[in-house]
């Protein structure tokens, strides 16, 4: 299927975007859509229009899989993103990166600003960057303000993995990849991820391949 034209009007494009149903086909790094920021949402698509793009941002992350998915990894440039993580986790992975498990939300006109001084490393990826993973350094604790997808104030702290999720989803929104963020020296194919650095903690992987953590 051909991308809408991006001279069309937003509803128009979207509607065209939607139309085959199923996921919606996720851009990969190098589409200008990931670099060109977003616009903060005002009303400009009808509720019930809103309604099915959220549903299916919902149904493209879950068939991805991933734990979050931004407007402009799909080629729409709108200050909205999804979350979701069941954290299907071992026990010492949780305790270690913090990754509890996180209903389904809707993040609209996302922003964040840390709590306190502490960072956490971990390695992450992205539907946009596939085949990949690296080590990114970023806030431990945050404090996520916005509003959901009814229009209601979200004003929430977030720590650990959630809030590795939010910075990175928001991110997106500001054209943003992890990669700007991540140690590039530890960037790995993720079949050495699997292989080498499965590790709970990069540490073994910080001294392996060269590079700091916090």
């Amino acid at each position: 299927m051909a991308n809408p034209s991006p001279r069309a009007p937003l509803a128009e494009r979207l509607e065209e975007l939607l139309a085959p149903g199923g996921p919606l086909p996720v851009v990969a790094a190098g589409d200008p859509a990931l670099r060109a920021g977003t616009e903060r949402y005002d009303g400009q698509l009808d509720p019930a229009l809103l309604a099915r793009f959220v549903e299916a941002l919902r149904i493209t992350m879950h068939a991805a899989p991933g734990v979050g998915l931004a407007a402009p990894q799909v080629g729409v440039e709108l200050r909205i993103a999804v979350i979701e993580d069941p954290a299907p986790v071992p026990e010492e992975v949780r305790l270690v990166r913090g990754r509890v498990p996180q209903p389904f939300r809707v993040l609209v006109n996302p922003s964040y600003d840390s709590v306190g001084p502490a960072r956490a490393a971990f390695f992450e990826g992205c539907l946009s960057v596939p085949g990949y993973q690296a080590v990114v350094a970023r806030h431990a604790e945050v404090r996520l303000t916005g509003q959901d997808e009814h229009g209601r104030a979200l004003d929430e702290v977030f720590a650990g993995w959630p809030a590795r999720i939010v910075q990175h989803e928001t991110d997106h929104l500001d054209g943003t990849l992890y990669l700007d963020r991540a140690e590039l020296r530890s960037l790995s194919a993720n079949q050495a991820v699997l292989e080498r650095w499965a590790q709970p903690a990069p540490a073994e992987a910080a001294k392996a391949l060269g590079f700091e953590l916090p």
